[in-house]
This record gives C-alpha cells, structure tokens and sequence, in this order.
C-alpha cells in the first residue's frame, strides 16, 4: 500500500491501519513502503538538501548522517499512515538501508526475509515475494505515480541501465558509520503515472474513496507484467 491522509478528512492514521488489517482478516499481511533516501548521499532527496549550502556546509551535513538502522531510522518520505505501520508492534522491515518495507501480518517475515542490498527493488527484494504470491496494491489518496510495484518491471527489462549508488551504514565489526558504495538498476517513476494510466485502461483496476481521498486497487503481478512489456516501447534508453 502508498498512501496519503491530505484528503481523507481527518481519519486517523491509526484507525485506518487497524481497518485495513480488520479487512485482510488474521491470513492477511499489510505491506508498506519504508524507503530512506535521506542516508544516501546520491538521492535526489539529498541533492535537494544541498541547494545553496556552501561547501564546508555539504561536508558538514554528510558527516552528520547516521546510518541505516531498520529498527529505528523513519521513513518520513512515505506519509503518516506508513510509519504507524511501520513503528506497530509486531511489524517487521527489510534490512535494505535505502528501500526497505515493513510488513505486520501473517506473512510479514517470509515478505521482508532476503531483501539483498544490491537490490532495491527487483526479485530479491519484497516486491519480488509479493509478486510471486499474486499479492494485491492498494493506492490510497496517491497515484500511480507513486506505485513502487512497476520498479520490479525495471528489473526484467533486456538490458536494464545500472548506476552507481552510495549510502551510510553501520560497521558491524567496528560499531561506526561507514558509507557503502554499489551498483543497481537505475530507478525512474518520472512516466509511472503515464503507465499506470494505460494499464488502468487494458486491465481490472478497481476504484473507490476512503473519506475523500480516491483509492486503486489491482494486482502487482498483472500491473508488473504490463509494465514489463510497456517500458520497452516507451522509454528510449531501455533496448
């Protein structure tokens, strides 16, 4: 699930998880993004963070960042109802220090289990679970724009361009931060709102409101497969 409260006229965050997790029932697992593009010093969230410092002031600014700690780092990127999730009792998160998800249900350890860190969003990462168990995406109050599923697409793309990416992590042998440096699949949703747009019109997208907010829901394996087969047409630089 992606979610924003902007419009869901003051539902609480708390009063929506447990009514998402009544509608599951006891077999079900709620899944949420949990990304942290605040410790990375490639993310465009730092860039962002860099306009107009002065030199001394990046330095600065980089030395200061901690590092990724799935028990405690936020997400404050992914909205309110994310991080209720993500700080319940019994929820549970991949180690992933930049594109973690937590998960609370049945399910939740086998969806986070394995989530490689070279691997933001591909097969060995959550969404690639999710996508084996024909789990189900929920939007709610956001777009397509923001549905992380269509990056598992990026990953089976012939081909797919790769880049570099750096973070802060913890040094388990000398309990310090240290920066990490790999390489991944480049990660784009510059088009995800026109993909979504056209899957929307080629397959079973359910609609709907919560309070006032519009809400999708559609299966990540059907959208994924679709954006599978629509990235190649549409986007330049993918052969």
């Amino acid at each position: 699930m992606h979610s924003s409260l902007r419009r869901t006229r003051g539902v609480r965050a708390e009063a929506l998880r447990d009514a998402l997790l009544l509608a599951l029932g006891p077999e079900g697992t709620l899944v949420v993004p949990s990304f942290t593009p605040e410790n990375s010093d490639t993310s465009a969230v730092h860039r962002a963070r860099l306009r107009g410092l002065a030199p001394w002031a990046h330095a600065a600014l980089r030395a200061a960042m901690p590092p990724f700690d799935p028990t405690t780092t936020p997400a404050p990127g992914m909205g309110v109802l994310a991080e209720t999730i993500r700080t319940t009792p019994g929820a549970l998160r991949s180690g992933h220090p930049q594109t973690s998800f937590t998960a609370l249900g049945r399910a939740a350890a086998a969806t986070v289990a394995g989530h490689r860190e070279d691997c933001h969003l591909g097969e060995h990462s959550p969404l690639g679970a999710l996508y084996r168990v024909r789990a189900d995406v929920l939007l709610l109050g956001v777009g397509f724009d923001k549905c992380s599923a269509f990056h598992l697409a990026e990953y089976r793309v012939p081909r797919p361009p790769r880049r570099s990416y750096r973070c802060v992590v913890r040094d388990r042998d000398r309990d310090r931060p240290m920066w990490w440096a790999y390489e991944d699949v480049v990660l784009d949703d510059s088009d995800f709102a026109l993909l979504g747009g056209d899957f929307a019109r080629s397959g079973p997208v359910a609609t709907g409101t919560v309070a006032d907010a519009p809400c999708r829901l559609f299966g990540l394996a059907p959208a994924v497969d679709f954006a599978t087969a629509w990235l190649p047409s549409h986007r330049g630089h993918v052969q």
